[in-house]
Formats: structure tokens, sequence, C-alpha cells
């Protein structure tokens, strides 16, 4: 049974089941799910507690199984907790978790912690064994576009609000941007202006005063900005990214995959091939297929001819190869070719035989 994070206070309402399994790489949210579990099991009389962390191939998965036999010296009831940070048990980790799970006691309470998990893992017979055993939890970010309301149930449940309105909504989106990719911190900061100010209606001078920039940057997400035509957005990644010390060579690296990916799939497309065909043979898969989906109509080829050139040519300047039209600094020519793509997404496809996109650009770059 799956459910979600903020349904988890319902679901322990109504009774708790014997295993639970955390997974996910939101460190708030899991922390937060832990916390809900254990509150309710310390109310139903899982005293003792007994945490076991998987920590490489040797560990000794015996003590984990005795433990879960044993009778507790000081409370009818215990409350085990198993922390598999790899998120990967092994053979016999997969073995011994499905023993475990099928001789569960009724005295026994169980969280499995584990980080995000992909299809394949979620496949196993120790994750089928854990699902059938218990709820599971999957805690996912919170993606940007949702931020605002995610701020602002949390402003709302320690009693304050901000401005209805426009004023409201500029107040949560500068929120969202200072803490965009740190849940953590956004927690922090959320607590500090429920500490500074009263119950009620926060204005933006409040926040604005009181929210520190502690942003953090995910680069996977970067060429989303881009493809969305965020101006804006994507030059403060940029800025973030290069001051948290990520390497420029990766970033360029997602730029111009995505570069090459909304190539291939245009070409498939003028082949006559259907959209679906297309995605697989550009190997794009899930979210970015609607992206890719919503600006395709906006490129012409020639246009992505000149985005595929221009990465070449941005590739050679991080490695550090001059070329008389592009900046000396890797990171400007990083900023000068996600500007080329952003004005591509952003304008209807340019005539053959206007000024080329390379010519073009210089002055947005310098612009933006």
């Amino acid at each position: 049974m799956q459910v979600r994070a903020e349904q988890l206070p319902q679901h322990l309402a109504r009774g708790l089941q014997p295993v639970y399994t955390i997974h996910g790489d939101e460190p708030l949210l899991a922390q937060e799910a832990g916390d809900a579990i254990r509150a309710a099991a310390r109310a139903a009389g899982y005293v003792e507690r007994k945490v076991f962390t998987v920590s490489g191939q040797h560990f000794d998965w015996s003590s984990l199984l005795g433990a879960a036999q044993a009778m507790s010296l000081f409370a009818e009831r215990q409350l085990i907790e198993i922390r598999i940070p790899s998120g990967k048990p092994g053979k016999d980790g997969s073995e011994a978790l499905q023993r475990y799970c099928a001789h569960v006691s009724d005295d026994v309470l169980s969280i499995v912690h584990c980080p995000k998990l992909d299809r394949q893992q979620q496949q196993g017979a120790w994750f089928g064994a854990l699902a059938q055993a218990g709820p599971t939890i999957e805690v996912l970010p919170v993606e940007r576009r949702n931020l605002p309301t995610w701020l602002a149930q949390r402003l709302s449940g320690q009693g304050q609000q901000v401005a209805e309105g426009e004023a409201g909504v500029q107040t949560l989106a500068f929120f969202a941007d200072r803490v965009e990719g740190n849940l953590l911190a956004a927690h922090q900061e959320l607590q500090k202006l429920a500490l500074l100010y009263p119950r009620g209606t926060l204005s933006f001078e409040q926040v604005e005063a009181a929210v520190l920039s502690v942003a953090r940057y995910d680069v996977s997400k970067l060429c989303d900005a881009v493809l969305g035509g965020q101006t804006a957005r994507v030059l403060r990644m940029l800025d973030g990214l290069r001051a948290e010390g990520e390497a420029a060579v990766l970033v360029h690296w997602h730029v111009a995959d995505t570069i090459s990916g909304l190539k291939r799939v245009k070409d498939a497309l003028a082949q006559g091939k259907p959209l679906p065909v297309a995605f697989n043979e550009g190997r794009v898969w899930g979210v970015k297929q609607r992206l890719y989906e919503r600006v395709l109509p906006l490129l012409a080829g020639h246009q992505l001819a000149h985005l595929v050139e221009s990465a070449s040519l941005c590739d050679g300047v991080i490695k550090g190869l001059r070329h008389p039209l592009w900046p000396l600094d890797p990171w400007d020519a990083l900023r000068r070719l996600v500007l080329l793509l952003v004005q591509a997404v952003a304008r209807p496809p340019a005539p053959r035989g206007k000024a080329p996109l390379l010519r073009a650009t210089p002055r947005l770059a310098l612009e933006g």
C-alpha cells in the first residue's frame, strides 16, 4: 500500500501497521514521516527502540532477525528501525528482509529507511515483501512550481499567512526563490518567521527581512527551466551552481544533452515518425517528454543545427579552446549557450536565411 507523506497522519490515526517503509531523497519530509510514525508508536506502547544501520556487505542480518524475535526485558513492545543508506541490501539482505516480513511479530513495529529507489529496486523481492507487510511512503522533493503552495500551507499551520491577491503571490514567489531546492532550510526559515512575528498576516517586507538566501540548485533542473523559457530563473540557477562549486563541464553536459535530444526528436518527426517513436529513438523519457512536446513546434531545423554547433563551441571553450566569437570564461560561455536555447524556445522559429543565431545573441547574453 502506498501512502503519500501528507496523508500519513490520517493513516496513522486509523491504526498502526507492522512495517513502514520510507524512501525518497527529501530529508525534511523523510524526517517528518519518521517522527510521525515514532510518535504514534510511543503512544501505542512501543517504548523500547532499536536502530540497525546496514553499512556495507558485511552487515550481520542475523542480529536483526534475532532482535525481532527476542522478547524485550524493559517493555512489552519495541520499535525497530532499519536504515539502508545505499538502498541496496544485497542478496543476503534481500532474503533476510523477506524472512523478517514473513515472521513479523505483533509486538514489534518496524520502520525501514531507504534513499530514492529506482523502478528496478522497487520491483525487487525485498521491496515487494516490505510493501506487502505495510505501507510505503515515498518522499519526493517539492517542485518549484508547487513550492509557493507548500510554503503557504506551512505558514497556515503555524497561524500565519501572506496578504491576499498579487501582493501575496509576490511574497510567496520571493520566499520560494530564496529556499528553492532546500526544504530543510525552508523549514528553518518558517520557524524563524513564527518566532519573529505574531500570528496573522505577514507583509512582503517582513518576509524579505527574515528569510535568508539558502537556495540549493540541482543541475538536472536547469534544463527544465531553460525549456520553460524562465530567463531570470535560469540565470539565477547558473549563478547558484557556480557559487556552489559545480563543475562547468557537468552543467554543459546536461545542456548539450538537452539540445541533442531536441535535434534527434525533431529529425525523427521530419521523417514522418509518430511522436512516441521519436521520443524513444531520441532517448527522451518521463517528464521531459511534456517539455519537449511544448517546445518542439517552436524550433525550426536550422535553429537546432545552430544550437548543436553552439554547444560544440561551448564545449571547446570549457576545455580551454579559444573562439573569437565566444567568451573565454567557461561560465560566461555556458551563460551564452543557455540564453541561446531560452531565446529559441521563447520565440517563433526565424525564417531560413535570417541572421544566424550564433551571431544574433551576444547582445542578448550581455543584456541577460
